[in-house]
């Protein structure tokens, strides 16, 4: 997985903010019933973001997450990708995610994901900008969004892996990009062993090549995962990714 599972964001609370919570289950169109939660500012941008998590599908880490972007007016819903295999019961951290991971589809997440969009469009104040935004499994899925024609504002990836297979049947990022039709921001740590700097050059150039507007962002001697309030070691490289992150939902 990712992160431990007492991770947390890197990102200060802003003391004072009016946030709303609430624990949710959506349904897609497949029929698919899928546990959300859901974070709604008192203060609003326009903006609002579908969070997607790593392997472990929804927990406290994105829950959180969600919290930080509603504190600076943008609402969030964090989405699990479990519904169909193992239900919409709470999970504690002994949860074998594993077998699940390889039982998701790029057909039910695609579902999963146009219905948490559609939840958001759907409220009193529908946002006039809805992002993705995800991490490790969930950042090649959100580059992936991108060509899911949810009229998006922008997809954004932490450490997600934009080329070669996955553990599920969800298509490398790099093969899709002349699908894409919105604006991509992609953040990578030059330390990840995992993503080797080709792989993450190549996306870029073909972002380029398919004329698709983007930033791609390789984090000086940050590893996988660098993204979390425990990698203290990593904070420069954290307060630099948030930043183009906020940058990037006010400027698309």
């Amino acid at each position: 997985m990712c992160f431990d599972l007492d991770s947390s964001p890197p990102i200060p609370s802003l003391a004072g903010a009016a946030v709303s919570r609430d624990a949710l289950k959506l349904k897609a169109s497949d029929g698919n019933t899928f546990r959300a939660f859901h974070a709604s500012p008192g203060e609003r941008t326009g903006a609002a973001i579908v969070i997607l998590p790593d392997v472990r599908g929804l927990h406290h880490y994105y829950e959180e997450l969600a919290v930080r972007f509603a504190e600076i007016g943008v609402e969030a819903l964090a989405i699990d990708y479990f519904g169909r295999t193992a239900g919409t019961g709470e999970r504690g951290d002994d949860f074998d995610y594993g077998p699940h991971v390889g039982q998701t589809t790029w057909a039910g997440l695609s579902a999963d994901i146009a219905a948490a969009a559609a939840h958001l469009r759907s409220g009193a104040e529908a946002p006039t900008r809805v992002f993705t935004i995800g991490f490790c499994m969930g950042g090649r899925v959100s580059f992936d969004s991108a060509a899911l024609k949810l009229g998006l504002a922008g997809v954004i990836g932490f450490y997600g892996f934009p080329g070669g297979p996955a553990r599920n049947d969800t298509p490398a990022p790099t093969d899709i990009v002349g699908e894409f039709e919105c604006p991509v921001l992609g953040i990578f740590g030059g330390a990840d062993a995992a993503i080797p700097i080709d792989v993450i050059g190549n996306f870029r150039n073909a972002l380029g090549a398919a004329r698709i507007e983007h930033e791609i962002v390789v984090e000086p001697d940050a590893p996988h995962s660098f993204f979390d309030r425990k990698q203290s070691d990593f904070q420069v490289q954290s307060d630099d990714a948030w930043g183009r992150v906020t940058h990037f939902l006010r400027h698309h």
